[in-house]
């Protein structure tokens, strides 16, 4: 009776942080896709080009980048909780920024801020959930960011259009929001410790251990094209959605957006179980076959048909990361991990922002149509390419006895 009710209570105190952090991780993601729907307003407003705003969606990219290669593990040192609290201060800045945002430059410096806030946030939060709960930990660490993502992005539209400032409204709500959970993270008990060696965890740590180099070659023409894909529609969609359309309304641009984020939310929750092989061919199917549905519903004009080929193609987003995290991450020791994830984010985020920013240089140049043809296209051919190959050179290493 009484380790029941002792199981009880240690069961009730690990879900005290857990849901506290996951809390906290969502709106983090969610505030970075906020200005996605603002994109073609910001354009219109600041007299920018499509290549500009793509300039402004990757600076956050890099930055993120930057924040996790250089201080991923500081709260191993330091604690969880002063480096969350510190993520939060930085996030509060961001959203100061982008309320007095009156040009460009105050979108790049916002955006440059929020990417280290969240790029901090990312990896102590993250390691936060998997020090109270590994397995249910790393599984809201797949959730969270998708679902702060969707909501985020439909969010931020429906606040556009039914909302006074539309240019403030949200950024507005948003910084109220981080600064009571700036107050409130204080009150959440600490999962992790303190030791030495804060100053040298700040030196990047990028290694491929030699079992992983075959694995994460056959998988990164297929993450290269899923990075790629999340790129365009968090920095161009909204603008195509409205360019072959003629629809002005934001909710239009943003909902698509959401969808594509809360069927990668919903994919990973539903396949969790599944084999990596078995994720990454399915999540290259859904992709391949949603992509084509979407460029036809471009074509047609018809945003419904875009909304459906979203969903297929947002189970496979999901599925594939699942599947690649998946087939590499369980290969690495412990000691292994931090300059393997070091290596895979900076392939990733590379993929997630000098694609866009081509797109953006070509949307400028030979319209939005024809630059999703030609975006299509390519992610398409080197996701199957990718899967092909995979399976041919699997095929080919003979078995070990």
């Amino acid at each position: 009776m009484f380790s029941s009710a002792k199981s009880r209570e240690s069961g009730a105190a690990a879900a005290t942080p857990r849901a506290s952090h996951a809390v906290t991780l969502a709106p983090f993601f969610g505030a970075s896709s906020a200005p996605t729907p603002l994109y073609r307003i910001y354009q219109e407003s600041f007299a920018a080009s499509p290549v500009m705003m793509t300039g402004i969606f990757a600076v956050y990219a890099f930055a993120l980048l930057t924040a996790l290669l250089i201080a991923g593990s500081i709260s191993d040192h330091l604690g969880r909780k002063p480096v969350i609290f510190s993520a939060l201060l930085l996030e509060i800045v961001a959203m100061l920024l982008f309320v007095v945002a009156d040009g460009p430059s105050w979108l790049i410096a916002a955006r440059v801020v929020q990417g280290l806030a969240t790029g901090i946030a990312g990896a102590s939060i993250g390691a936060s959930l998997v020090d109270v709960d590994r397995a249910k930990g790393q599984l809201v660490n797949s959730l969270a960011p998708l679902i702060g993502m969707a909501v985020g992005a439909l969010g931020t539209s429906a606040l556009i259009q039914y909302g006074p400032f539309p240019l403030h409204l949200v950024y507005g709500l948003l910084l109220i929001g981080f600064v009571l959970q700036a107050v409130a993270i204080w009150l959440t008990p600490e999962t992790g410790g303190k030791r030495t060696g804060a100053l040298s965890s700040l030196k990047p740590t990028i290694a491929i251990p030699p079992q992983i180099k075959r694995p994460l070659a056959l998988a990164t023409p297929i993450n290269i094209a899923n990075w790629a894909l999340g790129g365009f529609y968090l920095s161009l969609m909204p603008s195509l959605v409205a360019s072959v359309t003629g629809s002005r309304a934001p909710l239009t641009g943003g909902a698509v957006v959401a969808t594509l984020m809360a069927a990668g939310a919903f994919s990973v929750f539903l396949r969790r179980a599944c084999s990596p092989r078995a994720n990454v061919t399915f999540g290259v199917s859904a992709t391949t076959t949603g992509m084509l549905i979407v460029v036809a519903g471009t074509h047609l004009a018809n945003v419904p048909v875009m909304i459906l080929g979203t969903l297929l193609t947002g189970a496979g987003f999901g599925t594939s990361f699942l599947g690649i995290m998946g087939s590499i991450m369980p290969l690495a020791k412990a000691e292994e991990r931090a300059g393997l994830l070091s290596a895979f984010y900076i392939q990733s985020y590379l993929a997630f922002s000098l694609p866009a920013m081509a797109a953006g240089f070509f949307a400028k140049t030979l319209g939005y149509q024809a630059t999703t043809d030609i975006y299509a296209a390519v992610i398409i051919a080197t996701a199957v390419g990718g899967l092909m190959a995979s399976r041919e050179r699997r095929v080919r290493v003979p078995a070990v006895s």
